[in-house]
């Protein structure tokens, strides 16, 4: 297994795919933000397991889900090994397929605001707390390589963090160079 790091740079560029009932959606992947566990004060697993964080101290390859403000769902990749709780939350997408029903279930038109945002991209492509602990390399919930996917990626602070201290200065924002579906 490898880093939260490694991985997050790693996600710029790839494919997530959603294969619900209501029809296939999917987005390249062009903003992400490491959280490193027990060494970073902004991640939630950073005071110890709860139940909610429970699945990021298992191995990589999973979905760890969560409510945010009591109303927005969020999706991270869990990373590196079993006990190092460290996870990728996905903060922006590229529409790629399924728009139209991305734009249903967003009510929004306008491409570039489909999924510009963590929560956003969650609605758009129906990703609930049920997918909570999915295994990342199925068949409903995945993620795949791109074929001949270039691209340049920047590091930058990570947002809304200010709370934690010294990790609010932290280059672990990762972004697709001069992508117009990176979030505000």
């Amino acid at each position: 297994m490898r880093s939260g790091l490694e991985v997050a740079k790693d996600l710029i560029g790839k494919k997530l795919v959603h294969n619900s009932a209501a029809g296939l959606t999917a987005g390249i992947i062009v903003e992400v933000e490491a959280y490193m566990g027990k060494i970073d004060a902004a991640a939630h697993a950073y005071k110890g397991r709860t139940k909610r964080t429970e699945i990021t101290f298992g191995e990589g390859g999973f979905a760890y889900i969560y409510l945010i403000y009591g109303k927005n769902i969020c999706m991270n990749v869990v990373a590196n090994v079993a006990e190092i709780p460290e996870a990728i939350l996905i903060r922006a997408l590229q529409p790629v397929a399924g728009i139209n029903l991305m734009q249903e279930r967003r009510q929004k038109n306008n491409l570039r605001e489909l999924c510009n945002g963590p929560s956003k991209l969650t609605q758009a492509m129906a990703i609930t707390k049920n997918h909570y602990g999915v295994d990342l390399c199925g068949d409903k919930l995945f993620i795949e390589t791109v074929e001949n996917f270039q691209t340049e990626i920047l590091a930058t602070k990570r947002i809304n963090i200010d709370y934690a201290g010294d990790a609010a200065n932290f280059l672990w924002r990762f972004v697709q160079k001069n992508n117009n579906f990176v979030s505000k």
